[in-house]
C-alpha cells in the first residue's frame, strides 16, 4: 500500500495550481519526454487495425498526474502530423487553460449550454504546438448533468469526426461519475496512478468502476517512479502503458 508523504502532496498541489508541466515541449530530449513518446507508440500498437479517434485519461484520485499525461500525450501525438484536440472535461478543477495559457471565458460548458453554437467558434489552436484546445469554460453548478447530457454525446461524436484524435482530461473516477460517463463514449481509457501517493485499493476500485461501465481500459500510466542508477530510464517520472492487474 502506498503512503501519502507531505512532500509528494505539496508537489502535486503546486502542479495543479500552476498547470500541468509540458515537459515534452520544453525538454524534448529528456528521458521523461522519451517516455511520453513511448506511450504514444504503445497506444498506436493497441489499435491493432482498429481506428482510435478518442481517449479519456483519468485517475483514482486528484493530483495523480492525469492532466500532465493528457497535455504531454496530446503534444507528442500532434508532433506526428495528426490533428489533435485536447478537451478539459474536468468541470470542477480544470487545468488545461493554465497549462497552455488559454482564455477560459468560453469552452466545453459554453458549447453544452449553447447547442446551436459551432464548436470551431470556441476551439482554440496553437500553430506553434500544432494542437487544438477546448478548455472547460466557466465552471457550472451542475457538471455531472452537463457531462451526462445528450448534447455532450452529440458533441463528442462531432469532435471525433473532425479530428484525428481527441483526448479528454476527465475528473478522478473514484470522486465523481463524470469519468465513467465519458469512458462509455470514447474508444479507450488510460488510468493514471501516482507512485507513493495513490493506494493500491484506490487504483483497483477505479479499475473496477471503469470495467463496470464496460469501458475499454487500454492500460495504466504509473508516474513519479524514482530513477534507479544502472536500471534504465527514470529521472523522477516513468511512463508506460501496461495491461497488468492493478
Amino acid at each position: 500500500m502506498f503512503g501519502f508523504g507531505n512532500n509528494n502532496r505539496a508537489k502535486a498541489e503546486k502542479e495543479q495550481r500552476l498547470g500541468a508541466p509540458l515537459v515534452t515541449y520544453y525538454e524534448p530530449k529528456s528521458v521523461i519526454s522519451e517516455q511520453y513518446r513511448t506511450l504514444r507508440t504503445n497506444l498506436d500498437f493497441t489499435q491493432m487495425g482498429k481506428e482510435m479517434r478518442s481517449i479519456a485519461i483519468t485517475s483514482s484520485m486528484p493530483m495523480e498526474g492525469k492532466s500532465t499525461t493528457s497535455a504531454n500525450l496530446a503534444y507528442t501525438t500532434g508532433q506526428t502530423g495528426r490533428n489533435v484536440l485536447v478537451v478539459d472535461s474536468d468541470l470542477r478543477k480544470p487545468t488545461l487553460h493554465r497549462t497552455f495559457k488559454l482564455n477560459n471565458e468560453q469552452g466545453l460548458t459554453t458549447l453544452l449550454a449553447n447547442p446551436e453554437l459551432p464548436f470551431n467558434q470556441v476551439v482554440q489552436k496553437s500553430k506553434e504546438l500544432n494542437l487544438y484546445f477546448l478548455p472547460s469554460g466557466p465552471i457550472p453548478p451542475n457538471p455531472a448533468e452537463l457531462i451526462g447530457s445528450p448534447q455532450m454525446g452529440v458533441l463528442m461524436q462531432e469532435l471525433a469526426e473532425n479530428f484525428d484524435m481527441v483526448i479528454y482530461d476527465t475528473p478522478p473516477v473514484n470522486s465523481v461519475t463524470d469519468a465513467q460517463i465519458i469512458a462509455t463514449r470514447v474508444d479507450g481509457v488510460i488510468l493514471v496512478a501516482r507512485q507513493n501517493y495513490a493506494r493500491k485499493d484506490q487504483v483497483r476500485e477505479a479499475k473496477e468502476a471503469l470495467e463496470n461501465v464496460k469501458a475499454n481500459l487500454l492500460g495504466f500510466v504509473v508516474n513519479n517512479v524514482p530513477f534507479e542508477e544502472g536500471k534504465g530510464y527514470g529521472y523522477g517520472y516513468g511512463y508506460g502503458l501496461e495491461d497488468d492487474e492493478a
